[in-house]
C-alpha cells in the first residue's frame, strides 16, 4: 500500500511539473508563433540564417543537461523566506514579461519589427520562469535562455562589414599559396564587386573564383561559434580552458575555409570548372562547421585534457538513493531525491491567469507585418519582352501607369521570386516621374535595404560610397495598421544626380496558380528631383505611398488597445523596468538588513548554534559548504564530535529563524545540498 502510495505522489507530482512546463513552453511558443515562422522558413532558405535550426537542438540538450539540476531546483520551497521579501521573484518575474511583452508590442510599431522582437524573446522566458517556478530555476537556465539570442537575426550592418574583410582575406591568403605552388593567378578587386580570383589553366583559359560574402566564411563562422561556445560550456573543467576553446574556434574555422577555397582553385586548375563547383557546394557551410566542430573536440580532449567525454560522476559509496528518507546524502551533500512540487492554489491560479492573460494577448496581438492581399499578377510574353499587368496599383488621376520592365537578373541575383518596375508619369509637369519597384520573395532576407546596399556595402569593403546621404527617416504611410516607410535622399557622387526612394515592407496573399500564397514585399517610390525640389518630391513620394497602402486590402487591422500599447510601448517598458530595478535594489536592502540583524543577534544564540553559524560560513568561504564539510570544519575549531544526523538537526532549526540558509550547488551537473550563513 505505501509502495502505491509512493507513485501516486510521483505521477501527481509529475503532471503538476509538466502543467507548468507546457504553460512556460506553450506561451512562448504561442507569442511568438509569427517571428519564429518567419525565421525558419528564412533558415531552410538562406544560407545566412541555417544555423538557426540548430538552436532548439541545443537548446533541449542544454535542459536535458541539467535535469538533475533543475529537478532539484523547482522544488526549493520559500516557505522559510521573510515576509517582506517571500514574493520578490514572484513580482520580478511578472514586471519583466511585462517589460518584455511592452517591448514586444513596441517592436511591431518600427521598421525593423522582427529582430525587435526576437530581442524579448530571453526577457519574456526568464520572466515566465520566475513567475511559474523560482530564482533558483531561472539561475540554473541562465545560460539556456541566453543562448536563445543567437535566433535574434544578425544586423546586415555586421555581416557586410565582416564579411567583406573576410572575403579579401579568402582571397589574398589561397591566391598567395596556389601562386607558391607555381600556378599562375591574379585577384581582381574592382569597386563593390566582391574579389575575384583569376586562373590560367595548363591550355591557357581562365577561371574566375569570386570570393563573395558567401565564400568569405562569415555564416559558417556565426554558426561555428554557437558550437565553439556551446562545447566551452559543456565540458567539465576549468574556466581558462572554456575560454581558450571559444578563443581557439575563431581561427580554426577560418583556416578550414581557407583550405577549402584552396583545394577549389587547385582542383579548377587541374581539372576544370565542373569539378571545382561540384566540390565547392558539396563543402558548404553546414559540412565546414561539422569538420570544425569535430577538430575543436579533439582539440580540447586531446591539447587541452578538457573532460568532455569522461565521465565526471561523483563517487560516494555512502550514497543510498534507495533510502526514501534520505532527502541528500550526509556525506557528500548530493541531493538523492528531491522534495516533492507540491500542487498548491496558488500555484494554479498562476498558470490560470499566464494562459489566460497569453489567450487574451493573442487576441490583440500585433502582426509582425501588415498583412494585405494584392491583386494578382499577370504576366505575358510579348515580341517585345515580357509585360505585367498594371492592375496591381492603383491608377492616380495625375497620373498614367505603365509597366516599364522585369528585372530577371536582380532576381536571380537576389534570389527573389519577381522583380517588376512601373512608372507613374505626371500628367501634370510641376511633378517628377515615379518609378514604382515590387520586389516580391518568399524569404525576408532576400529584400535589402536602400542604405545598407549603397553605403554600407561599399564602405564595409573599404571604398567611399558612390553616393552621399541626404536624409533618411521614417514616415507613417498608414495610421491602422501601422505601415512605416523609409524615406532615403542621396546624391551620386560622380554624376551629382539626385535621388529620392521611399520604402516599405509588406506581407502579402498572392494568388498563384489558383492557390493564395503568402509573400514578402518590398515597395519602392523612386524619383530623381533637382536638390532644391527634395521638400516637395517627399511629400509627393509620401502622397503616392499612402494611396498604394489603401489600396492594397488590409487583411487585418489593429484594435485600438493595440495600436495605444505599441506607440507607447517603450515609454511604458521604461517605467516597468525602472519598477523592477527598485523592487530589486530595495530587495538587496532589505536582505542586507536582515544580515544585520542577525549579526547583532548572533550572540544572543547558544553556544553550539553560534559555533555551527561560524562554522558554515568559514567552510563557505574555502570550500563547498555540504554538511561534511561544514562538520569538519566545526570538529577542527570546536574539538568536539558532532554526528550528521544531529548537525543536520541543528542547521534546519537554524534555518527556520534565518540564521543559515539552504541552497543547491552545481557540481558537474550534480545537485549538491550546501548552506549559507546569514550574518556578517
Amino acid at each position: 500500500m505505501k509502495v502505491e502510495e509512493v507513485f501516486t505522489k510521483l505521477n501527481k507530482n509529475s503532471l503538476f511539473l509538466t502543467a507548468k512546463i507546457l504553460v512556460l513552453a506553450g506561451s512562448t511558443i504561442a507569442l511568438f508563433s509569427q517571428d519564429l515562422a518567419i525565421l525558419f522558413n528564412d533558415a531552410l532558405q538562406n544560407e545566412t540564417t541555417s544555423y538557426m535550426l540548430l538552436i532548439p537542438i541545443i537548446f533541449a540538450y542544454l535542459i536535458y543537461r541539467k535535469r538533475k539540476m533543475l529537478k532539484a531546483a523547482v522544488s526549493v520551497d520559500n516557505s522559510n523566506e521573510p515576509k517582506e521579501t517571500r514574493h520578490v521573484p514572484l513580482l520580478c518575474g511578472a514586471l519583466l514579461t511585462l517589460t518584455a511583452i511592452l517591448l514586444y508590442w513596441y517592436g511591431s510599431y518600427t521598421f525593423t519589427p522582427l529582430e525587435n522582437h526576437m530581442l524579448t524573446l530571453p526577457l519574456f522566458v526568464g520572466g515566465l520562469t520566475l513567475i511559474l517556478f523560482n530564482a533558483q530555476t531561472l539561475r540554473q537556465l541562465v545560460f539556456p535562455i541566453a543562448f536563445l539570442a543567437f535566433l535574434i537575426p544578425p544586423p546586415s550592418e555586421i555581416l557586410y562589414a565582416l564579411g567583406s574583410a573576410l572575403s579579401t582575406l579568402s582571397s589574398e591568403i589561397p591566391n598567395a599559396i596556389i601562386n607558391a605552388f607555381g600556378i599562375p593567378s591574379t585577384i581582381n578587386a574592382e569597386y563593390i564587386n566582391a574579389p575575384t580570383i583569376i586562373l590560367t589553366r595548363p591550355d591557357g583559359s581562365s577561371l574566375e573564383f569570386t570570393v563573395d560574402i558567401a565564400c568569405s566564411g562569415i555564416y559558417s563562422l556565426i554558426g561555428f561559434m554557437i558550437f565553439a561556445i556551446f562545447t566551452a560550456y559543456i565540458i567539465r573543467d576549468k574556466k581558462w580552458k572554456r575560454l581558450a576553446i571559444i578563443l581557439l574556434g575563431i581561427p580554426l574555422i577560418y583556416a578550414l575555409n581557407i583550405i577549402r577555397i584552396t583545394i577549389i582553385l587547385l582542383l579548377g586548375y587541374y581539372y576544370g570548372e565542373t569539378l571545382a563547383l561540384e566540390i565547392f557546394h558539396l563543402t558548404g557551410s553546414i559540412i565546414l562547421i561539422f569538420i570544425g566542430t569535430i577538430l575543436l573536440l579533439i582539440i580540447a580532449e586531446k591539447l587541452f585534457k578538457a573532460k568532455l567525454f569522461r565521465s565526471t560522476k561523483l563517487e560516494c559509496p555512502k550514497c543510498e538513493p534507495n533510502v526514501i528518507d534520505n532527502e541528500f546524502c550526509l556525506e557528500c551533500g548530493r541531493i538523492l531525491k528531491s522534495p516533492s512540487v507540491k500542487m498548491k492554489k496558488f500555484d494554479i491560479a498562476k498558470m490560470a491567469v499566464v494562459s489566460l492573460i497569453i489567450a487574451l494577448l493573442l487576441s490583440i496581438q500585433a502582426p509582425i507585418f501588415a498583412l494585405t492581399k494584392a491583386t494578382p499578377i499577370i504576366v505575358t510574353n510579348t515580341p517585345y519582352g515580357q509585360q505585367a499587368s498594371t492592375e496591381i496599383l492603383p491608377k492616380l488621376p495625375e497620373y498614367d501607369l505603365f509597366f516599364y520592365y522585369r528585372d530577371t537578373e536582380f532576381e536571380e541575383k537576389a534570389k527573389q521570386d519577381m522583380s517588376l518596375v512601373y512608372i507613374y508619369l505626371p500628367r501634370n509637369e510641376t511633378y517628377e516621374p515615379v518609378f514604382v519597384a515590387i520586389e516580391i520573395a518568399s524569404k525576408r532576407s532576400s529584400l535589402h535595404r536602400w542604405e545598407t546596399c549603397l553605403i554600407t556595402w561599399p564602405m564595409s569593403k573599404g571604398y567611399q560610397p558612390r553616393v552621399t546621404q541626404l536624409e533618411l527617416k521614417d514616415i507613417k504611410l498608414n495610421e491602422n495598421p501601422p505601415i512605416l516607410g523609409r524615406y532615403f535622399a542621396f546624391t551620386y557622387t560622380d554624376t551629382n544626380e539626385t535621388q529620392a526612394v521611399l520604402y516599405w515592407y509588406e506581407t502579402t496573399i498572392f494568388t498563384i496558380n489558383h492557390t493564395s500564397q503568402q509573400k514578402n514585399v518590398k515597395l519602392s517610390l523612386i524619383a530623381y528631383p533637382s536638390p532644391e525640389d527634395l521638400s516637395n518630391i517627399e511629400i509627393q513620394l509620401t502622397k503616392i505611398a499612402k494611396v498604394i497602402v489603401n489600396y492594397w486590402q488590409n487583411v487585418k487591422t489593429w484594435s485600438q488597445i493595440t495600436m495605444l500599447i505599441s506607440q507607447n510601448g517603450a515609454t511604458l517598458a521604461a517605467v516597468s523596468s525602472a519598477i523592477l530595478i527598485i523592487i530589486i535594489l530595495l530587495y538587496a536592502f532589505q536582505v542586507k538588513r536582515q544580515i544585520e540583524a542577525n549579526t547583532k543577534a548572533y550572540s544572543k544564540l547558544s553556544k553550539i548554534y553560534q559555533q555551527i553559524i561560524y562554522s558554515v560560513k568559514k567552510t563557505g568561504e574555502k570550500t563547498t559548504p555540504t554538511l561534511k564539510n561544514i562538520k569538519t570544519t566545526y570538529e577542527k575549531t570546536v574539538g568536539n564530535k558532532i554526528s550528521n544526523t544531529n548537525l543536520k538537526k541543528k542547521l534546519t532549526e537554524l534555518e527556520k529563524i534565518g540564521f543559515v540558509k539552504r541552497a543547491i550547488a552545481n557540481i558537474n551537473d550534480e545537485p549538491l545540498l550546501i548552506w549559507k550563513a546569514q550574518i556578517k
